[in-house]
């Protein structure tokens, strides 16, 4: 197996071959071929509206109706509402409640591994610049996407209006797909190039404001990944490789380090470390299991 400092060309071409040997192909890309589904699917349910005339969904993942009764919004589009100085609508504001119980429960990045369809355009960066074994390039500070959310909640104070859904990719996608909009598509192709030849997982994890907020939300989820195995880590790397937020991994595989919980809210929760991983390291925990919960963080102990 490869060592920890593997040169990229080894990892593009070695790139999760010991996972399909041992687990299977279909084990080893479940949860991505899930995650597509999931996005799809949700996708779909608002299409069918318009060319269908089946309303499930009325509007996109910014301000939605399911079933023409239950309200959704996104919590960001809503709290720049209020920053602009317009009380929101009692619908927006019940929906945005609505979304932040849903992934405060589940986890709040949940929805950019699982909904959101930007997620879609940088795995596929992802996986060019593993195929054409791309070098590493320097990474850009991680609470960057922080002070954009910052950025995006001041600016209707001064505009008075909610200027960043005018550059927000998700809509631009929706309104593309379902209404052929095509204005604003060029964020798409940016955040695309950005990527794959500037910076890798540029857009998802370091600038996006919405992922931050998400972020945030999802501090509380009891919903986590757990390395439950990490004694069988045989360093091959590819769990690195494909997390889009690999920070949230050292913790839990540091030697000696008795917390399996990945407590970082920034994991996405997208489960590829899962499919991946030949040893069967990683799987979905409940945090409040008492068998992990109850142990005390290495940071903790090495003070006692």
């Amino acid at each position: 197996m490869s060592s920890k400092h593997s040169s990229t060309s080894k990892l593009a071409t070695r790139f999760a071959s010991d996972a399909v040997e041992e687990l299977g192909w279909w084990r080893s890309h479940r949860f991505l071929i899930l995650r597509r589904l999931s996005q799809l699917s949700i996708l779909s349910l608002f299409a069918v509206g318009p060319f269908f005339g089946l309303w499930l969904f009325k509007g996109n993942l910014s301000s939605s109706l399911f079933l023409d009764t239950v309200p959704l919004s996104d919590p960001l589009v809503t709290l720049q509402v209020l920053m602009s100085g317009h009380w929101p609508e009692l619908s927006l504001l019940l929906g945005a409640i609505i979304v932040v119980g849903v992934y405060a429960l589940l986890g709040g990045r949940v929805f950019c591994s699982w909904v959101c369809p930007v997620n879609i355009i940088t795995d596929l960066a992802s996986w060019v610049r593993r195929t054409l074994s791309l070098p590493r390039t320097s990474e850009i500070p991680q609470n960057l996407r922080y002070y954009m959310l910052t950025l995006v909640l001041i600016l209707p104070i001064f505009t008075g209006f909610a200027v960043w859904e005018w550059l927000n990719p998700v809509p631009i996608i929706y309104r593309a797909l379902l209404f052929g909009t095509s204005s604003g598509l060029w964020i798409l192709v940016v955040i695309f190039l950005l990527d794959t030849f500037v910076v890798e997982r540029a857009w998802c994890s370091h600038l996006c404001p919405t992922g931050a907020l998400f972020s945030l939300i999802g501090k509380v989820s009891p919903v986590k990944i757990a390395a439950v195995r990490a004694e069988a880590c045989n360093n091959c790397m590819d769990c690195f490789t494909v997390c889009p937020e690999r920070q949230v991994l050292k913790p839990v595989l540091k030697k000696g380090s008795i917390q399996p919980l990945i407590l970082d809210s920034d994991c996405t929760l997208c489960g590829r470390c899962i499919d991946v991983c030949a040893p069967r390291v990683f799987q979905y925990e409940n945090r409040f299991n008492s068998k992990y919960s109850n142990r005390i963080p290495l940071k903790v102990e090495s003070q006692l």
